[in-house]
């Protein structure tokens, strides 16, 4: 279908709509796993997978879906994931085994993971139509992030407490209709996406790297988490193995699925990617690891704890359009440095908790952590479009989303070790000295960061 009047403005709007559901479905269903349990007569470590399927499918499908956006024309794959998600979630809450649902869960996650490289694939025609700055619709969408991981669990308490677990694949039904039909009316056709014989298609398409780079993510990551106890190592093994092939398939295929020798000779895309990782798993262990103190060494109540976190998602979210005015005007690489700078200080601050852990002192510290989340992910979504050629955005945005979890994976591992020997203010003291130490590497890796000369895009 041609849109001969495309509105830019609510297209962004929907297109934020879409990209929340990821991190909302993300966050929500934390709320939900003692149900979960309840329901279908869980052990602790088995009712995880809910979470684990939705991570696992979102890092290993972003990459994917940016691909087929570049290929095929973003605004029909993300109808397509809507799609998927607004009949995936129909369905969910009769499902009548939690294996189901975690299949549920996982094709959701697929769906959601469409959202965001299409969003960035737009940004340039729609910040053309709307005659502004990619920063204002780029910022927007960060926004819709931000608010999303920020409210999720608290969306998910009230549906969970109000009517049960199923409301939270129900909630989602309206939302992805809405962003499918605003989009479809409101935002330009696709244009140059790839045509021809579907046999032509399917052999362009490099299945057999599309296949062996999803394995060994998934791979890789099941080893991180340890999913499978007893075979941790035996998953990492053959992640690097398959990842090897998948290096070796994609230096002889024309046209890969990933150009590695053209992602090799980008070095701005390769340093804003380990930026984000590394920054990734900085915010993780706050946002991860302060809970848990305060639960077990504080011994304070979920619901308080929850209170006491929510500054630091919600700074974050009032922030974003400041930052956005700020790379207008200063360029982004001087917003990127300034913002991890000042999370190396949040770092700092959070180290305060190994002295007292009262009410006011843990809000303004976990506070203070949202200003660099804020500004070092606007300056970072930045930072990732001039870097990327404009025809390979879609799969370089969802490699930059697969980096967010990888960052928290990383961080969730860490978490697990120095906390192993206990859960009190003296090991917190331990990772707060690690985050300090990460949020050194990510000042070096952003005064390293440098727009590309021949970057497009509008600063």
């Amino acid at each position: 279908m041609t849109n001969k009047n495309p509105r830019p403005g609510l297209a962004v709007a929907a297109l934020s709509i879409g990209t929340a559901l990821n991190p909302l479905n993300s966050s929500m269903i934390a709320v939900a796993l003692v149900v979960l349990r309840e329901d279908f007569s869980l052990d602790v470590a088995t009712v995880t997978w809910v979470i684990t399927a939705f991570y696992l499918a979102s890092a290993a499908g972003q990459p994917l879906m940016g691909r087929l956006a570049d290929r095929f024309g973003p605004r029909r794959l993300f109808t397509f994931g809507m799609a998927l998600v607004a009949v995936t979630c129909a369905i969910a809450p009769f499902l009548p085994s939690f294996a189901l649902v975690c299949v549920a869960r996982a094709l959701m996650a697929v769906g959601t993971a469409t959202a965001y490289p299409c969003a960035v694939v737009m940004v340039t025609e729609l910040s053309r139509l709307a005659n502004e700055p990619s920063t204002r619709p780029l910022g927007r969408i960060q926004m819709a992030n931000t608010s999303a991981a920020a409210v999720g669990p608290v969306v998910g308490g009230l549906l969970v407490s109000l009517f049960d677990w199923q409301a939270l694949f129900v909630i989602n039904v309206p939302l992805a209709l809405a962003a499918l039909l605003v989009v479809q009316r409101a935002a330009p056709a696709d244009t140059g996406q790839e045509t021809g014989s579907l046999g032509k298609l399917i052999r362009d398409s490099d299945i057999p790297g599309i296949l062996a780079f999803v394995v060994s993510l998934m791979f890789a990551m099941m080893a991180l988490l340890n999913v499978l106890p007893g075979f941790r190592w035996h998953l990492l093994a053959a992640a690097v193995v398959i990842g090897a092939l998948f290096a070796w398939r994609e230096l002889r295929f024309s046209p890969p699925f990933l150009d590695l020798r053209l992602l090799g000779r980008n070095r701005p895309l390769l340093l804003i990617y380990l930026v984000f990782i590394v920054f990734s798993g900085v915010y993780y262990f706050a946002f991860f690891g302060v809970p848990q103190l305060l639960q077990e060494a504080g011994n304070y109540d979920a619901g308080l704890v929850g209170l006491l976190m929510l500054p630091l998602a919600s700074l974050s979210v009032v922030v974003t359009p400041f930052t956005v005015r700020l790379i207008e005007r200063f360029g982004v690489r001087a917003v990127l440095i300034t913002g991890v700078c000042v999370l190396t200080v949040a770092a700092a601050a959070l180290g305060l908790l190994t002295l007292s852990l009262w009410p006011p002192l843990v809000l303004v510290v976990t506070a203070v952590m949202g200003v660099p989340y804020g500004a070092v992910s606007t300056a970072s979504n930045q930072a990732l479009y001039v870097s990327a050629r404009p025809e390979e955005r879609g799969v370089a945005a969802g490699i930059f989303q697969t980096c967010r979890y990888l960052g928290a994976i990383a961080a969730t591992v860490l978490i697990g070790v120095l906390y192993g020997p206990g859960v009190n203010q003296a090991n917190w003291g331990l990772m707060v000295w690690v985050m300090l130490a990460l949020s050194l590497v990510v000042i070096v890796l952003s005064v390293m960061w440098k727009k590309p000369e021949a970057g497009s895009g509008h600063l």
